[in-house]
Formats: C-alpha cells, structure tokens, sequence
C-alpha cells in the first residue's frame, strides 16, 4: 500500500524541532537516560564481545578520529567509535528499555558523541540534548506504527529496526541537514535495518545497538553528501513495513503545532538493576519475594528442601532458557535469574561470570524448575507479571508475584540510585575525577557551552588497581 507524505513528514520535523520545545520534563529524563548509557556502556568496555570488536575496529583508519569511552588512548574513525560504544552499551544487556519495547538509548548517544568530536563548530548541551530527543521520538513514532510492537519481540531485535532510524535521525539533526535530506537519511538507514531475533543470547547481540549506532550516522552522512533513497521509504508496506506484520503508519505532526508533544514526555523508560533482559527484573524480585517468605518461616531452612520451583511467566521463547551455558543465556533466562536470586539472595554483575554459572547448587536448583504460562499473563512489558512458587519436600508451598519491579516506567528508580549505579558501573573503568565530572556535566547538560568536554572525562581511567578495588564492590 501506498500513503503518502509520512515520510516527508519525518523528514520535516527532525529538520525543524528546536532546543526551544524541549520542556523541563524530556530534559531531565533525558538527562538519566544519557547518564545511564555512559555508565552501563563504561562497564561494558571490560566485556569480551567489546574487546572483540575493539581489536575488529582498529584497524580501520580515518583522519577523522572519536574516542573511546574508557580508554585513555585509543581513538577510532567516528563510524567505529559509534560501533565499539554502541557494542559496549548493549554488551551486558543493562541498558535502558523503552515501551512500546526497545533500548532507545544505546544506538543514538554513541552515534552523537562520535559525530561531535568531529565537527568543525563546537556543539553546546542543549543542542546534544536536542539531537539526541530526536533520536529517541523518532523511535517512539516508529514503534507506534504496530501493535505488534508492543509486545516482547519474536522476530526481529527492535533496536535494530527503529535504533538505526533513530540514529540516522539523531546524526542528521546534529548535521544540520535540510528537510530533503533527513528523509533521505531515514531512507538509507531503513536498508542496515532489522536484525534476527535468533542472535539474542549471544555475543551477536550487542552488535544490534553498534550496527544501529554506526549505520545511522553513515546514513546522515551519506545524506548530507548527496546520496538519496526512497523517500516514501515509511510510507511503504515494502518499505518500512516489511518489519512488521500489522503496519499501519501515521504522519509525524508539524512540530511548530499545537498537535505536537514529545513521547518521552508520557512514556518514561526503565532502568535497570541488574545487567540482564528486561523481563528477569520481574522473576528475580518475585524470588526474592518468595525466599523472604520462606526464610521468615523457617531460619534454618535449607534450599536443598525444594521440590519443585514453579514460574508463571509469559511465553517467549528467547528468554526461556532452562539450562544456560554462557553468560549472554544467563542474562536471557527466567529460571538462571529466579535460581541465582533464591541462592545468593541477590543478582549482581558478578552473577553472570563463568564461575557462577557452572555452580553445583545452582545446577541442582535449576533441575527443579518448570515454566508456566498462564493465558492472561501477555508478553508485553507493560502488562506481564511473575510469579514464583516454592514447593518444599515436605508439602508447603511460599508464593510471590512481581507486577511492577522497581526500575520500571510505574515504578522509576530515584536520582540517588540512578547516580549510585552510575558511580559503581563507571569507576570499574573511570578514577574519580572522570566519574564525578561526567555526574556535573550530565546534570547541568542544558547549560554546558561545550558538551566535548564529555569525551575528556570519558578518558579519565583509572588504574589497574583502583578499577580492581571497585569491581570487588560490584
């Protein structure tokens, strides 16, 4: 089917939004999304799959250079610090996630920070804090053009299909492109979208947020030198439509009208506390829930006692893993999460290292799990619940459910945790001064006359033994 004028639509309002009709609101959750990505994507720089693409990356060569976020002297052509950063953000799964469901953040501020260092005229907070909105709406409108959308994926990772488009609309707003020419961005980031939703659990899965942050820009790029798609490209069920099974678009409203309100305004994001899928958070605070109960009834108890452990989960395939044998399935696994916070009382970074997975206990309890999916628990992340139920040999049975856990959109984590777990995920990799300035920079963005200065502090490492200290507290 064709529509027309959404796409020129498009095109229009990341052209014509100003730093004017940001309101205090977008600003400030804005402002801990954007902390919150440096802090997880700092942490991420000491993963495997970072390293990997790290050593993939170096060897390209631009006279064009972007940092590195963690690293004190390495620099990449932008296109690959967007990639590496990106990777980084997404390597341990603890970035933020959005409703209708993606991580909006993670594929546009890579892709900013990079361009940034880059331009020939200096960018102040505000028109960062611009740019990176756009990326974040335009995802937001894109996602609203399915229902299908609303619910856990099945097909394709969503930030591989709106997270490039946000990207390129982000990258294009920063470029100053005209209203042509950010259609034309969105056009050419629509052909590096979409990845399969069969490559979660994996070290592949990282590469999602990185292709999206490195193929947005390049798209904005190429645009900005004359390179030209089709701009019909989100009219078009052959266009942007082929991602989705029930696409039904709509224009984007004239962003000097009355009819125009940011989403982020309305839907907030969730944050995490753990560095895993968006669906453990329920499991593991439902376990807690029901050990405490058990506890309580019995000090001594001893978890061996166990019979059966029973999950009322929705259905999704991809995070119903029983057995996980890496730490990319751990983090995608209800019964992993459930078994660790019943054992340790907690789930933490360290959680999901080698050692911890291969646990005898944690094997043992894993043998006694079965899943359920009850009819009206939906695989969405704005209706779904958990339930966990344990079943002792001797008859009794300790259940809780988790509705909304704490880091969720209904249930947000304050500034003080959203800075504390900042300060402990950037320190694995910052010394102090790095930390605390990025903290300063980041609260006062909208009146910083030269948002570089966030490459600085994102280079400030500490040393070997301060970054030891730290993870220890992790």
């Amino acid at each position: 089917m064709l529509r027309k004028g959404i796409t020129e639509s498009f095109g229009a309002a990341v052209h014509s939004l100003s730093t004017a009709q940001l309101t205090d609101g977008v600003i400030n959750r804005s402002k801990r999304m954007i902390l919150d990505t440096l802090g997880v994507g700092l942490l991420g720089t000491r993963t495997a799959v970072f390293n990997k693409a790290l050593t993939h990356s170096q060897s390209f060569m631009s006279e064009e250079r972007s940092s590195v976020w963690g690293k004190s002297n390495i620099t990449l052509p932008p296109h690959y610090a967007a990639f590496v950063n990106g990777i980084a953000v997404h390597s341990m799964d603890f970035d933020d996630t959005w409703h209708p469901a993606t991580h909006p953040s993670g594929a546009v501020l890579p892709a900013l920070l990079a361009l940034v260092e880059t331009l020939p005229c200096r960018t102040s907070g505000l028109e960062l804090l611009l740019a990176f909105n756009v990326g974040i709406e335009v995802q937001g409108r894109l996602m609203r053009f399915s229902r299908e959308a609303h619910n856990i994926p099945e097909r394709f990772h969503p930030p591989s299909v709106v997270g490039v488009m946000g990207s390129a609309a982000a990258s294009a707003k920063l470029l100053g492109l005209s209203p042509a020419q950010c259609t034309h961005a969105l056009a050419i980031a629509a052909s590096s979208a979409g990845a399969p939703l069969a490559n979660a659990a994996t070290q592949t899965k990282p590469l999602h947020i990185g292709n999206a942050a490195r193929r947005g820009l390049e798209a904005a790029q190429l645009a900005q030198i004359g390179l030209e798609g089709n701009p019909d490209i989100l009219d078009l069920d052959r266009g942007f439509g082929v991602y989705y099974k029930d696409y039904s678009p709509s224009a984007m409203p004239d962003s000097a009208s009355s009819g125009f309100k940011w989403i982020l305004e309305d839907q907030d994001v969730a944050f995490k506390r753990i560095p895993a899928h968006l669906g453990m958070h329920w499991v593991v605070d439902a376990a807690l829930a029901a050990r405490g109960k058990l506890v309580r009834a019995d000090r001594n108890f001893d978890l061996r006692q166990i019979r059966h452990i029973t999950l009322r989960v929705p259905p999704s395939k991809y995070i119903d893993c029983s057995s996980p044998a890496t730490e990319h399935q751990a983090r995608h696994s209800f019964q992993f999460n459930a078994c660790s916070a019943l054992l340790d009382n907690k789930v933490t970074v360290a959680s999901f290292s080698e050692a911890q997975i291969s646990r005898t206990a944690l094997r043992e309890l894993l043998s006694r799990v079965r899943v359920e999916t009850p009819e009206d628990n939906r695989p969405s992340f704005d209706e779904m619940y958990c339930e966990v139920e344990l079943e002792t040999v001797e008859g009794q049975s300790y259940t809780a459910r988790c509705d909304t856990f704490y880091g969720h959109w209904r249930k947000p984590l304050s500034n003080k945790d959203l800075v504390d777990k900042f300060r402990v995920n950037a320190s694995s990799v910052l010394c102090t001064k790095g930390v605390e300035g990025l903290i300063d920079v980041i609260g006062n963005i909208e009146r910083v006359s030269e948002c570089e200065i966030l490459g600085s502090y994102l280079r400030m490492t500490s040393s070997p033994h301060e970054q030891l200290y730290s993870v220890r507290y992790m």
